[in-house]
């Protein structure tokens, strides 16, 4: 790699191309929305995010193409601008669920105006960061995304056609969706499972464990990208879970004659499903936790290093002689940092003081404290952000464990000012949100000034442009997440109807008034259909009852039947169901919970601590275990059939190389840009059956035409058989090499 003084831009700066163009960032702002929504859909239930500038780059390619022959720039543009909707839609979702699990509302408005915060925190933190980072350090800073990006880009310019891939994979996801998804045609199950329990002699062996798949092509496209080790790891999380640890818990349980704490019914009364729900969650909690405190420990020569260096450089930068600079040196001026951090901290304050999460009010001074803390933390870890993404590239930065140490020195000092009511929780959650999207909108920020170093774009235009992409992608962010709460939201009549008075409620239960719905269908526990256990009609005679920490009932929302005085349905909240298993947001709020209030089932939470500690002791990174050991194994056992996928090409792509660097390995080899089309086509489709099934639920109160679970090809063999034939496609597209071989030349021959 050339060093910075030696290296030329694959257009010079001396040179003017058109770059800054409408239809650059109108594509762009669109490709942001759908990405971010994609995002915010799959991230919530894999766990997972995966880059969005290389699709983003290759879309634009070819539609640009179509309109007249696009700039290098414009189409630099155009994934810049994308791109923010991926990355703000990463830092919401590992974060701001949480307030559903502290027990409040999810509101799209909420959303909205914390994601504006913090992706523009993001941005406007990068400014002064960039000639440091980007610059100085060419040679040092690989930034392996923002380079990758790069290529396809030159591959473009010199007229390579890819595009095709991502297509391919949008057709044959969407079309596979369409029958697949249980809010859209249902023709075979969307999760084959097999519950055992053999019984020789009535011993019921491995009773509680499950093998199921949620056999979907988003699955099967982040399998693929992550690669066969990472999802081999997540896999052997979920069959800890899953096959030893829930068979054990019922094993040693099932001659109980009453609950085991956190349970509130009989461990012989739950299926799988319960017992991931009950005891798995709080053990993976606590893995997540402890494994993302080992991996920012772990980095923390690298923070230091981020921050001194950081420091000592903007202060040369103070005394530097003023230059004129040219086109490519061009950043957006201090005055706008330092103005548009001002206004963000009085924005948030009037946010806090005016627009309170609901029944979460605290005083001025509080607020004040928690938008100095955001600007403080921000900055801190926007920093630390830029500089480890250029190390190990954004999907290996340790965003979640920065968000980790934020919250747990915010609720300390809420701990030590005795502000530890439920409400002070939101506003640790407020803070730590904003700090995370911050944090992760500051890594991919500065793998697309990357980008466009190496390729000679302005970089006050890049700026221009990201700041745009958040505002319009944060438009679509807010409500996708409160669709998917309410789209996987069930139901469920309580096993066994429980008696208690209003009047004297339970540790831990709060009555949060009438319930406002008047008609809702319920569901059979452990049913994968809708409306199988018939509707209720007359729903504002309950009474809405909020159980978080409580001895008597698992966290969650229940309906109470004041006639009956019993408690006879559960709402389960679609966010933190096994669909959408959300386990960033999980932690968040076990952390939250662990310091303020101190009540969490600490048995388990340590059990998941003790599980890391042994998992680093075998050499295995354990935040991947971690969080496959939260997941629901239909999730991790999905991903690992993507893994086993490239495998297999990376062996096909040897052979047929005779050792060389095969296709395969490339970040924009044939395979990858496949699973990229399979993964939106799979995020696109599910929310587009959320929206039929909310358009059932609140409007036409009917359900919309779909398979009869009696058809003859709803059984799970023929899930399988479709799944393994998608699998099949994937492989064998991936094997094949694109039309233009400009993008292998393009990674073959750099121009650093």
């Amino acid at each position: 790699m050339a060093s910075n003084s030696t290296f030329r831009p694959f257009v010079p700066a001396s040179e003017s191309r058109k770059e800054l163009s409408f239809r650059a960032l109108a594509l762009g702002a669109g490709f942001g929305v759908i990405f971010g929504m994609v995002t915010v859909y799959v991230g919530l239930r894999a766990g997972l995010t995966v880059a969005a500038s290389i699709p983003i780059s290759v879309l634009s390619i070819s539609i640009l193409r179509v309109f007249g022959r696009a700039t290098i720039l414009e189409n630099n543009i155009v994934q810049t601008t994308g791109n923010a909707g991926q990355s703000i839609a990463s830092g919401v979702i590992f974060t701001l669920p949480a307030l559903i699990f502290l027990g409040f509302d999810l509101e799209a408005s909420r959303i909205f105006a914390l994601a504006l915060f913090g992706g523009w925190l993001g941005v406007l933190f990068m400014i002064p960061l960039r000639r440091q980072l980007i610059v100085e350090e060419h040679g040092t800073l690989i930034y392996p995304e923002g380079t990758a990006c790069a290529d396809v880009l030159q591959a473009g310019e010199r007229g390579g056609s890819f595009a095709s891939r991502v297509f391919l994979g949008l057709g044959l996801g969407g079309l596979y969706t369409l029958f697949q998804n249980e809010n859209l045609l249902a023709l075979f199950p969307g999760t084959p499972t097999k519950n055992f329990n053999f019984d020789p002699n009535g011993q019921q062996i491995l009773k509680g464990a499950s093998i199921r798949a949620d056999v979907t092509p988003e699955y099967l496209g982040v399998g693929y990208i992550i690669g066969l080790r990472v999802s081999a790891v997540m896999l052997a999380g979920g069959v800890f879970s899953w096959l030893v640890l829930m068979p054990a818990i019922v094993f040693f349980g099932k001659h109980l004659s009453g609950p085991l704490y956190p349970g509130t019914i009989p461990i012989s009364m739950m299926d799988p499903s319960s017992l991931w729900r009950t005891y798995v969650r709080p053990m993976g909690a606590g893995a997540v936790a402890a494994s993302g405190l080992i991996t920012l420990l772990r980095t923390a020569p690298t923070i230091v290093s981020a921050l001194t260096s950081g420091f000592a450089k903007m202060g040369k930068s103070k005394t530097a002689v003023v230059e004129e600079v040219s086109r490519t040196e061009r950043d957006l001026p201090m005055s706008v940092v330092l103005g548009g951090s001002v206004l963000l901290i009085a924005l948030m304050f009037c946010f806090l003081q005016f627009k309170p999460v609901p029944g979460a009010q605290v005083g001025w001074a509080a607020n004040i404290a928690a938008s100095l803390l955001v600007v403080v933390f921000g900055f801190l870890f926007v920093t630390v952000s830029a500089r480890i993404v250029g190390i190990v590239g954004s999907s290996a930065s340790p965003v979640s464990g920065m968000t980790i140490a934020t919250l747990m020195a915010t609720a300390a000092i809420f701990l030590v000012k005795g502000w530890t009511a439920p409400a002070f929780g939101a506003l640790a959650i407020t803070i730590g949100g904003v700090v995370c999207v911050a944090a992760s909108n500051a890594g991919d920020t500065s793998q697309d000034l990357k980008t466009g170093y190496l390729i000679g774009a302005t970089p006050w235009k890049q700026q221009f442009a990201l700041m745009v992409g958040v505002i319009v992608s944060v438009f679509a962010i807010g409500p996708t997440l409160t669709a998917m709460n309410n789209g996987f939201e069930s139901f469920q009549k309580m096993p066994v109807a429980k008696t208690i008075s209003l009047a004297a409620l339970p540790d831990g239960v709060q009555n949060q008034g009438a319930f406002k719905r008047s008609t809702f269908s319920l569901t059979a526990v452990g049913s994968k259909t809708k409306g199988t256990a018939g509707t209720v009609a007359d729903g504002q005679k309950y009474v809405l009852l909020n159980a978080i920490g409580s001895s008597t009932l698992e966290d969650g929302k229940y309906l109470y039947n004041p006639a009956t005085q019993q408690i006879e349905i559960q709402w389960v909240q679609g966010i933190g169901s096994e669909e959408v298993a959300a386990p960033q947001g999980r932690l968040m709020a076990t952390v939250i919970n662990g310091i303020l209030t101190r009540r969490l089932p600490w048995s388990l939470v340590l059990l998941g601590v003790m599980l890391v500690i042994g998992i680093e002791l075998l050499g295995v990174r354990s935040l991947t275990f971690a969080v496959g050991a939260y997941l629901s194994i239909g999730t991790t056992l999905a991903i690992f059939c993507g893994g086993v996928v490239r495998y297999l090409v990376d062996r096909a792509g040897e052979k047929a190389n005779a050792g060389a660097k095969s296709e395969a390995e490339n970040e924009v080899s044939s395979g990858s840009l496949l699973a990229s089309g399979l993964i939106a086509a799979g995020g696109i489709m599910g929310l587009a059956g959320v929206g039929l099934k909310l358009l059932e639920e609140f409007v036409t109160h009917r359900p919309t035409p779909h398979f009869s679970v009696t058809n003859p090809l709803y059984k799970d063999w023929v899930s399988v058989v479709a799944f393994a034939a998608l699998a099949f496609s994937l492989y064998y597209f991936a094997t094949k090499p694109i039309g233009s071989e400009a993008v292998l030349e393009a990674v073959e021959d750099k121009e650093i």
